[in-house]
């Protein structure tokens, strides 16, 4: 299933108004990666890399391999991230050959169905060494309709809900915490549990 593409030019302003505590949601995946040696970070769904310049302020000296569907977005990333490998590529195909030490990943995940998000979880354990890091920030289905606030489409924006996104998180090898939460909105710390 082809995604849609954002335009760059427009993105910020369109996620700004659309999802709320955006800028706060950011906040909380740069403060959840903090404390921890990090020398190579992969960005799943970089986007313009607003989420990628935000963790490498706390890691400066980390090399950045970030993906994306839209050729677009990438160019505009790389004027954000110039010593980045930015690379063309969709959740669903095979990542880039690790180890990474932190992969990062905001307001992509939900574009997966169940099961992709699932294989997603499991791809991602196999290029962490124990103890590595996933941060995932999304939109997920609330347990209060009401709590249903940020714009999905029901065709390209698929949010699962949390409880079952922790489960596939803990099949895949990881030990989960819930570090931000906001009504539809979650920041989750996955580290790959030690062998």
């Amino acid at each position: 299933m082809s995604q849609y593409h954002f335009d760059p030019g427009t993105y910020r302003a369109m996620v700004v108004a659309e999802v709320p505590h955006y800028e706060r949601l950011q906040d909380e995946v740069a403060a959840a990666t903090a404390g921890r040696r990090v020398t190579r970070l992969l960005d799943l769904g970089v986007g313009t890399g607003e989420t990628s310049g935000r963790v490498l302020r706390v890691h400066p000296d980390a090399a950045l391999v970030a993906l994306d569907e839209s050729p677009a977005m990438l160019d505009a990333a790389r004027t954000r991230l110039p010593p980045a490998d930015l690379r063309v590529g969709r959740l669903e195909e095979p990542l880039p050959a690790g180890p990474f030490d932190l992969v990062i990943s905001a307001l992509a995940v939900h574009h997966l169905d169940g099961p992709g998000k699932a294989d997603l979880f499991r791809r991602v354990a196999a290029i962490l060494p124990p103890r590595g890091r996933f941060v995932l920030a999304d939109v997920v289905e609330p347990d209060d309709p009401e709590d249903a606030v940020t714009p999905v489409d029901g065709v390209h924006d698929t949010p699962s809900p949390l409880p079952d996104q922790l489960d596939w998180l803990r099949e895949a090898g990881f030990d989960t915490a819930i570090t931000w939460q906001h009504r539809d909105l979650v920041v989750v710390t996955a580290d790959r549990a030690a062998r």
